[in-house]
C-alpha cells in the first residue's frame, strides 16, 4: 500500500499566466517492525494540467466533437488520460511532466516530488453556472507494474484578468544573463512581476469614476438594489431560438426613502464569484437592478391624540396607488487577489488517495 498526497503550496486559487507550484509525496505507510512489512514498487507518476468543459443540454446545442481517438485511449487503463470519466470535454491541458519511473519505498520511507506548471493565459476562467460550467483540475496518474492507473485529481480555481495576455517583459531582463542554480528563483521573480502588474492593472481600472442617473423627481416612495449577474449563451449555441437569459442574484438591499434628500448603500461582492468574461459559448455579464416603486399621492397623514402637548402619532395609509419604475446599470466586476479567494475556496489545497 502506497499513500499519496499531492498539496498546492499557496492555496487553491491563481490567475491565469501564474506558476501552479505542488508538492506529491508517496509514502509506505507500515513501519519496518510491521510483520506484513514489506517494499512497494510503482512504475511510474506523471502530472498534467487540464480545463473540463461541461453544457446543459437544455440550454446549450454544441456541435458533434471528433473525439473518437481520444475516447479510444480514455477507455485502455494503461494509458495516461486526466480526464478519464469525467462528464463534458476538455478544452484545453498543458504537456504532462514525467515524476519519476521506477520507485521503490522501503516500509516507513517517503520522497517527495515538486510539480511546476505556468497556467495558460488564454484560457476561460473557473466559473459554475446555469448553462455552463468551466472546471481546472491537477490530475497526478501513477501505476504499479500490471496493474491499471490509478489518479489523483486536485480541483483549483483561475481567475483572468484581461491585459495580462498582452504584457511583455522588458526586453534587457529577457537578454540578461542567468543563473542555472537560480533558476527556481528567477520563476518566483517572474511570477511575482505578474502579481505586481496584475495589482497595477487593477487599481488603474478601480480609479475611474463615472456618473450614472436616473432621474425620479417623486421621492414619496422605496428603492431596492440587487447584485446581479446576466449568463447569456451566444446565439448560434442556444437549443432554443430566443432563448431567455439566466439571472442569478448575489446581494441585495432595500430601503425607504420617504422624507429622505440622500441615501447610499452597499452590496459586497461574495469572493467565490466570478469576474465577467466572455467566450465563443457564454457571456457573464455583471448588473445593479435597481426597482423604485413611488406614490402619486401624498402619505404625510397623521393622527394626534389628546392635546397639542402631547406627541404626534404618525400612521400610514391602508391603500395607496404606486408607481414602479426599474433601472439595470451595468456594471464591471474585476478578480481579487488570489490569496485572499483562497481563504473562501470550496477547495481544498491537499487531496490523497491510496493505492
Amino acid at each position: 500500500m502506497i499513500e499519496v498526497v499531492a498539496k498546492l503550496g499557496r492555496g487553491p486559487v491563481f490567475l491565469a499566466g501564474e506558476m501552479l507550484e505542488c508538492v506529491i509525496t508517496f509514502t509506505n505507510p507500515l513501519s519496518a517492525s510491521s510483520t506484513s512489512a514489506s517494499s512497494e514498487m510503482l512504475a511510474w507518476a506523471s502530472a498534467q494540467i487540464h480545463c473540463q468543459f461541461h453544457a446543459s443540454e437544455n440550454r446549450v446545442a454544441l456541435p458533434p466533437s471528433d473525439g473518437s481517438k481520444h475516447d479510444v485511449q480514455a477507455e485502455n487503463e494503461t494509458v495516461f488520460v486526466p480526464n478519464r470519466g469525467e462528464r463534458g470535454q476538455c478544452i484545453l491541458s498543458t504537456p504532462p511532466k514525467i515524476l519519476f519511473c521506477d520507485l521503490r519505498l522501503d516500509p516507513g520511507e517517503s520522497k517527495s516530488y515538486s510539480y511546476c506548471e505556468t497556467l495558460p493565459i488564454d484560457g476561460p476562467p473557473s466559473f459554475r453556472g446555469q448553462s455552463v460550467k468551466y472546471v481546472y483540475k491537477l490530475t497526478i496518474g501513477c501505476q504499479r507494474v500490471n496493474s491499471p492507473i490509478k489518479l489523483l485529481r486536485v480541483p483549483f480555481r483561475v481567475l483572468v484578468l484581461h491585459g495580462l495576455k498582452d504584457y511583455q517583459f522588458p526586453q534587457d531582463e529577457a537578454v540578461a544573463p542567468s543563473n542555472p542554480f537560480l533558476e527556481e528563483e528567477e520563476g518566483l521573480k517572474k511570477d511575482s512581476r505578474l502579481a505586481d502588474l496584475a495589482t497595477e492593472l487593477l487599481m488603474v481600472a478601480t480609479s475611474r469614476r463615472s456618473l450614472h442617473l436616473y432621474n425620479i423627481s417623486n421621492t414619496r416612495g422605496k428603492f431596492s438594489v440587487s447584485l446581479q449577474t446576466e449568463e447569456s449563451i451566444q446565439e448560434e449555441f442556444q437549443r432554443r431560438k430566443g432563448q431567455p437569459v439566466s439571472f442569478s442574484t448575489h446581494a441585495r438591499h432595500q430601503e425607504a426613502c420617504l422624507h429622505t434628500a440622500q441615501s447610499s448603500f452597499s452590496l459586497p461582492i461574495p469572493l467565490s464569484s466570478t469576474p465577467g468574461f466572455t467566450t465563443n459559448i457564454v457571456s457573464l455579464k455583471w448588473r445593479l437592478h435597481f426597482e423604485f416603486v413611488t406614490s402619486g399621492e401624498s402619505a404625510d397623514t397623521c393622527l394626534v391624540r389628546g392635546s397639542h402637548s402631547e406627541a404626534v402619532t404618525w400612521t400610514g395609509v391602508e391603500h395607496i396607488e404606486v408607481d414602479t419604475f426599474s433601472w439595470d446599470l451595468p456594471i464591471k466586476v474585476l478578480p481579487t487577489n488570489p490569496i485572499l479567494a483562497s481563504y473562501v475556496s470550496q477547495f481544498s489545497s491537499t487531496n490523497s488517495i491510496t493505492i
